[in-house]
């Protein structure tokens, strides 16, 4: 029993001894070491976020407080790369005026619509702008197509502002506008051969746009705005550049006249159904160029029916050959060459003669006639055996003098020269053909140059389509006063009552001029049936004020020629400018003049009233 105590006692006191430490297993290794790395990581963690966290409020302070000019100038920049843009200004182009201050071509301010092709061709919207601009829809999606990939196109150029504020208050996507300038013509087909017009970027292309275009264009200016995420402007910043504008062009021309001139011109031309027509009209002490009109023209506001044809400045332009108008100046040729005068006979009889084998003949047997008369009836024979008789040469040096061959030098694009050939070789007929205007060819701006010298007492005054302003240019002396004088009196009995141009005559003035009538040039020689017709004027005779020159190209009918044609556009044109011009008609200063010694020698008064109602009777 003591033993079996013993042992029990034994084995309690073996139970309550702690057991063993066991060895720990790979997996409970693994999570401990795993908990130990989360531990790391979590302290990297927050360690970095705290460090880029002082990173950034150190950065702020040094923007904002350490350093504050950089901060701000950096953050601006930034923000203008993403809001600031730039833009050109356009610069307001001269204005062109007569010489009276008229305007003929102003420019007025128009907006033009463009678009983001790549923002716009995403909109649901495209039929309603194509709507809104006027065109057709299908035409719209054609021209997003072609610009895909860029990312401007206009829309709609030179719209006038209220349509486009319209358009722009519907706010398209990607739809933005711009201003310009449009050209504007306020004289429109009556000056536009002369002006000329510009294209629609507002570059002269044609006419004194074109000649004076970089005094007239100025030059463009810059400025800077803000623009919104839909990269439409809402705020100019300022201007850095300012837009110069162009400098005004004064033109010679009276507009006043020219109207006057184009009207006069395009009766003729249409009563004649002349294929066309041309006038100018030159101040003979000047040299300004007072007028110049053409028909058939074009309006420059609306150029649907602008051709080629219509666009030449024929009296610039287009040289014809100067037929009998060239007569007065072999008239000259034979005055100078001391064998003749105006008074000297010559034997025409039997009107007509034969020279190498070329026939010459006149309308009528004018028999024995003065050289005067061979200008006022036009007569071939008298003329040829005039040439004939002082031979070419100095008949060429009088044509050169009077610059025929030459341009006129008015600056004008596409100018012609016409044509005096110089040969070493002429042949017989040539130097015939010389004499009466036949080989040769000139402007009727030449043409008129040439008539001035008439007019200015010798001298040849350059031409000008600027009003001119202080001294003249000086002029170059050609022929004689006197020389000049006794041909103003031959010229006005080409226009009496007996002469080739009774048509041109005007009420109260004495004028003067030249017919001439040319056979046009084909491709089988002259023809028979189509004409060019001429008439070279100046008036009034006794103290010269202007020179006009007239041609109807291909009149129809019977009356084609000179005197027919050209003729009565010279004498209406010529009655509106002198009296324009201010110049008293010969019958009215009679009246006045008698008046007045009427009036001066009765003490009463009755007397000189019944002087002055008979004068005026």
């Amino acid at each position: 029993r003591k033993t079996a105590m013993s042992r029990e006692k034994a084995m309690n006191a073996k139970s309550r001894k702690p057991a063993a430490a066991k060895k720990p297993t790979r997996k409970a290794a693994k999570a401990a070491t795993a908990a130990d790395v989360g531990n790391w990581r979590f302290y990297f963690v927050l360690l970095a976020l705290c460090s880029l966290l002082a990173l950034l409020v150190g950065r702020v302070l040094s923007l904002q407080v350490l350093e504050t000019d950089r901060g701000h100038d950096f953050l601006q920049q930034q923000g203008d790369r993403r809001a600031v843009r730039h833009a050109e200004i356009p610069a307001y182009r001269g204005v062109i005026t007569d010489r009276r201050g008229e305007p003929l071509a102003v420019s007025s301010p128009v907006v033009s619509l463009w678009a983001d092709p790549q923002r716009l061709a995403d909109s649901t919207r495209i039929g309603e702008l194509a709507a809104a601009i006027g065109v057709p829809e299908a035409e719209l999606h054609r021209k997003l197509k072609a610009y895909s990939g860029k990312r401007f196109m206009y829309l709609k150029r030179k719209l006038n502002p209220e349509q486009a504020r319209e358009i722009l208050a519907a706010e398209f996507k990607g739809v933005s506008s711009e201003r310009e300038y449009q050209r504007f013509y306020p004289a429109a087909q009556v000056t536009s051969q002369l002006v000329g017009f510009t294209n629609i970027d507002g570059k002269g292309i044609a006419g004194l746009e074109l000649a004076y275009d970089e005094y007239l264009r100025g030059h463009p200016g810059r400025k800077q705005y803000i623009q919104n995420r839909l990269g439409n402007s809402v705020r100019d910043i300022g201007v850095l550049e300012p837009p110069r504008p162009g400098s005004d062009l004064r033109l010679s021309i009276d507009l006043r006249l020219q109207y006057l001139q184009y009207r006069e011109l395009k009766r003729a031309v249409t009563t004649a159904g002349a294929a066309s027509g041309s006038a100018v009209t030159v101040d003979a002490r000047t040299g300004e160029v007072l007028a110049m009109a053409n028909y058939p023209v074009y309006n420059p506001n609306s150029r649907r029916d602008m051709t080629s044809e219509n666009q030449r400045n024929r009296a610039i332009t287009d040289a014809y050959e100067p037929g009998s108008t060239m007569k007065t100046l072999t008239m000259v040729a034979a005055l100078e060459s001391g064998r003749y005068s105006v008074d000297t006979l010559i034997d025409t009889a039997p009107g007509w003669m034969s020279v190498a084998g070329k026939g010459i003949k006149d309308p009528l047997n004018y028999g024995e006639i003065t050289v005067s008369r061979v200008i006022e009836k036009s007569s071939q024979v008298g003329i040829t055996k005039i040439a004939l008789d002082i031979g070419h040469e100095p008949i060429f040096d009088v044509f050169s003098r009077f610059g025929i061959g030459r341009p006129p030098a008015t600056g004008f694009p596409g100018e012609a020269s016409g044509l005096l050939p110089n040969r070493t070789r002429w042949y017989a007929t040539e130097k015939l053909t010389l004499a009466y205007g036949y080989g040769i060819s000139a402007t009727p701006l030449q043409l008129a140059r040439a008539y001035g010298v008439f007019a200015n007492d010798g001298v040849m005054q350059p031409l000008s389509l600027l009003a001119l302003e202080g001294d003249l240019l000086p002029g170059e002396r050609v022929i004689s006063a006197e020389l000049a004088h006794e041909v103003l009196g031959v010229l006005e009995a080409v226009t009496g009552e007996h002469g080739t141009a009774g048509k041109a005559s005007v009420p109260g003035h004495a004028v003067g001029g030249k017919t001439g009538t040319v056979r046009k040039l084909g491709p089988e020689g002259y023809s028979e049936d189509r004409h060019i017709a001429l008439f070279a004027g100046v008036a009034p005779i006794d103290d010269p004020r202007i020179v006009t020159v007239v041609v109807i190209n291909d009149a129809e009918g019977e009356d084609f020629g000179g005197g027919a044609a050209a003729a009565p556009v010279f004498g209406r044109v010529t009655e509106g400018a002198l009296r324009l011009l201010g110049v008293t008609p010969q019958e009215a200063e009679v009246v006045a003049s008698v008046a007045a010694t009427g009036l001066s020698e009765a003490s009463t008064g009755d007397e000189g009233v019944a002087a002055a109602q008979g004068a005026a009777g």
